[in-house]
């Protein structure tokens, strides 16, 4: 009896390790920027933004597709380790060649964009409580090469 108890105990905590991340499962889905709540000090806000976020192989991949204000359709897409870390850049525009991410929290992650090997944008975002909101401030240059200061509100939609 046990080892039977034992091994149970063992077979919970092995089960418990393998278990999804709630530091990255939050972030898993199809995000829409708001734009009636989302702030631009310096940029011209996008007309449309949709950021698709998926975790494979411990690699956590985001999309951010968008019409910039211009009308120019805009593609940013790049996998950084699920737990954080150097990832890659791919389709993208010319402004970025790098990407670092990291968590902060079961909630809360940030990531550099870089260029030459210097960062050139950086993104904090932020998941409500209730997980249907994903606040995100982003500072730097954006992928048309152009300076960003903005607090971008995202509603889940998937």
């Amino acid at each position: 009896m046990r080892s039977l108890k034992l091994t149970l105990a063992l077979f919970v905590f092995a089960a418990s390790l393998c278990a999804a991340d709630p530091a990255v499962d939050s972030f898993i889905g199809t995000w829409k920027m708001n734009p009636a709540k989302s702030s631009y000090k310096e940029g011209a806000p996008p007309k449309e933004q949709i950021a698709t976020i998926t975790v494979s192989n411990g690699r956590m991949t985001v999309s951010v597709a968008a019409i910039t204000a211009e009308g120019k359709k805009t593609l940013v897409s790049y996998w950084i380790p699920a737990d954080g870390g150097k990832g890659e850049m791919s389709d993208t525009s010319p402004a970025y060649d790098g990407i670092t991410g990291k968590h902060i929290g079961p909630n809360e992650r940030e990531i550099s964009r870089w260029k030459d090997g210097k960062p050139v944008f950086t993104a904090r975002s932020v998941i409500s409580p209730d997980g249907n909101t994903m606040y995100t401030t982003s500072t730097g240059i954006s992928p048309l090469g152009k300076p960003v200061d903005a607090h971008i509100v995202y509603d889940r939609i998937k």
